[in-house]
């Protein structure tokens, strides 16, 4: 199956997802979103992460920041942080480079590598799929960056993370196409989640958070 570009998805979207299928359903098909300081601390270093008249070359390393991939067969796009390009004798040509390439993504993350970095891996694995769609390689392993600890933690990007990730962004796809935001199921991640307040865990069972503050709204008019 391929898809069309209109009906691409977000692919940093599969992080939200991951850590709540209702969050993620607030922000892509709602189109609710609220900031907080941690969503305001990571924007900060994907600007900075993102700089993309920034290019590093350096003997055999090449640095690309705020690489822009898709893949028709995942329906996604999106940017990369960071892809690395390290001289190898099993790499990929690259237009006005000489030698041959290994591409390895490095996506930035705030704060450290927690119980939820399972859904960063996911993020760096739709990457590194959508990589090998685009440059017809092998992309076998990545690194997630933690700004508060500042050290990398790399990524086998091996079979079960790959059918999971394409798990994932399927079920996307088809909670997109249905226009469908699950219902709430508060957890102990809810207090971290900016979209706390518009998602009202306490309030809203089986309301949407869309219909909940349009109905609030209506009252004060």
């Amino acid at each position: 199956m391929s898809y069309h570009e209109d009906d691409y998805l977000q692919l940093s979207g599969i992080q939200h997802f991951s850590f709540c299928r209702r969050q993620w359903a607030l922000i892509h098909i709602e189109d609710q979103w609220a900031e907080n300081f941690r969503t305001t601390d990571g924007a900060l270093m994907h600007a900075n992460a993102h700089d993309k008249g920034f290019q590093e070359s350096r003997g055999d390393l090449l640095v690309l920041r705020g690489l822009a991939v898709h893949s028709s067969e995942l329906g996604v796009s999106g940017e990369c942080d960071v892809v690395e390009f390290h001289r190898a004798p099993d790499g990929i040509s690259l237009a006005g480079r000489e030698g041959l390439w290994q591409p390895f993504p490095v996506e930035y993350k705030r704060g450290r590598p927690s119980e939820y970095s399972h859904a960063d891996a996911l993020q760096l694995c739709a990457q590194a799929l959508c990589l090998e769609e685009m440059l017809c390689c092998s992309v076998p392993r990545g690194a997630l960056y933690y700004g508060e600890t500042r050290h990398r933690e790399p990524v086998e990007l091996d079979v079960s993370l790959r059918e999971e990730a394409r798990s994932m962004l399927a079920e996307m796809h088809q909670l997109y196409r249905r226009g469908t935001t699950p219902k709430v199921k508060p957890g102990k991640g809810c207090s971290a989640c900016s979209l706390r307040e518009l998602c009202l865990p306490r309030l809203m069972r089986a309301r949407s958070a869309s219909g909940y503050l349009r109905a609030h709204m209506e009252e004060e008019e």
